[in-house]
């Protein structure tokens, strides 16, 4: 693979370019795969595992004596609010997306003849809290996407009523890789007295978030994709003023103001996002979670996006050459790090091409009947020109 190749991205006028050679010691996957699924579960960066590996000899030579962990997750709180635009009293951490859309949708309290609105091809962790509350009396309002993948923000608008209590969309949907205009959807919900709720694991760590600037009022996210940490650790970002009106549907000790005296109870929730974290972190996860944060902080969020788009336009382009059909938006505005695409007339099931790719090294997937390939900022044009031949005509 080629060390020292630079991407002229194809964002600004004068794009940035990115030594691709200086990440090599931090993502050794690169000597091993060319790896294109971090849609899924990607691989965790070096400063992740370096993380756990300084966490794991602490923690099994002196223990929690003499370690500054607690000062570390404080500083790693810190730096996820600053990712998002947020402030630190406004991120709690959560084992996962599903834990944290949770939180929110067990913890409003809601009316019969509420509803919320989702899309029909959520990925099921932001549909089925949702659908939960049926048995609250809350009803649930589906979007269904045009044919050619677009959810158009004025269509999910126009499902909003009076009645809406929550509007909760991904960013960027996993099965086309369409990214949705989240502030128009705001700005409706917003006018009808309801919240945006925002599924942010495939976009964070990948393009710039924002969510003043996309009026975002509760956004969850797992670090196990573009973030590149482990599993089992992410953020839930809860708006300051919205907080005490959600009441954690989990409740413990940590939840509370003074938790650290154990023996004085004092049922008195916390008036931060601390109130959504019921006990003991994962030390460890956070740990490597805020260590790849830094790590991306340190690219540049609208770095990684830039080269994420000419990754992928370049695989877009390779891909019409060789007659497969892009199934995912390309418009301005709709990409991601997601391309969705479906292998030409005769080119074999997309089983079949997953598997001799993987013969190959070449590690992408199956996603409701269409291939998937999400690289990351680290990959490298040689990469996906490798890709793009070794894909059966």
């Amino acid at each position: 693979m080629a060390d020292h190749e630079t991407i002229e991205t194809n964002g600004p006028a004068n794009p940035p370019k990115l030594d691709a050679g200086k990440f090599s010691d931090l993502f050794p996957i690169r000597d091993q795969l060319h790896f294109f699924d971090h849609a899924g579960v990607a691989p965790i960066s070096g400063p992740a595992a370096e993380a756990l590996r300084r966490y794991g000899e602490q923690a099994s030579t002196r223990g929690y004596v003499d370690s500054n962990w607690q000062v570390q997750v404080r500083a790693v709180r810190r730096g996820a609010a600053q990712m998002i635009g947020a402030d630190a009293s406004e991120i709690a951490f959560v084992p996962n997306t599903s834990s944290g859309l949770c939180m929110i949708a067990g913890g409003l309290d809601w009316v019969e003849g509420d509803n919320v609105v989702i899309t029909s091809v959520e990925y099921p962790a932001n549909r089925y809290p949702w659908e939960d509350l049926r048995r609250r009396g809350v009803d649930l309002i589906e979007v269904a996407p045009e044919p050619d993948g677009r959810i158009f923000a004025e269509q999910v608008a126009d499902a909003v009523t009076n009645r809406t209590r929550v509007v909760s969309v991904s960013h960027v949907q996993y099965s086309s890789g369409y990214r949705i205009d989240l502030r128009t959807i705001s700005d409706m919900v917003h006018q009808a007295g309801g919240y945006l709720c925002v599924d942010a694991i495939q976009s964070l760590g990948a393009m710039p978030v924002d969510v003043a600037a996309m009026g975002i009022d509760f956004l969850s996210v797992d670090g196990h994709k573009w973030l590149l940490a482990p599993e089992g650790c992410g953020i839930l970002y809860c708006r300051g003023d919205l907080v005490e009106l959600v009441h954690p549907p989990v409740v413990g000790w940590m939840c509370m103001v003074d938790a650290d005296r154990y023996g004085d109870y004092r049922f008195e929730l916390r008036t931060d996002a601390g109130r959504f974290e019921p006990g003991s972190y994962n030390v460890p996860g956070v740990l490597a979670l805020g260590a790849s944060m830094a790590l991306l902080e340190d690219v540049g969020a609208e770095v990684i996006w830039s080269r994420i788009e000419a990754l992928t336009t370049r695989l877009c382009d390779g891909l019409a050459s060789k007659g497969y059909r892009v199934f995912s938006p390309r418009g301005r505005g709709e990409r991601s790090g997601i391309v969705v695409f479906e292998p030409p007339s005769g080119g074999g099931s997309c089983a079949d091409v997953v598997a001799a790719l993987r013969r190959q090294d070449i590690v992408i997937v199956v996603r409701e009947g269409r291939l998937r390939a999400s690289p990351h900022f680290y990959n490298t044009q040689e990469q996906i020109d490798h890709l793009l031949d070794a894909l059966p005509a």
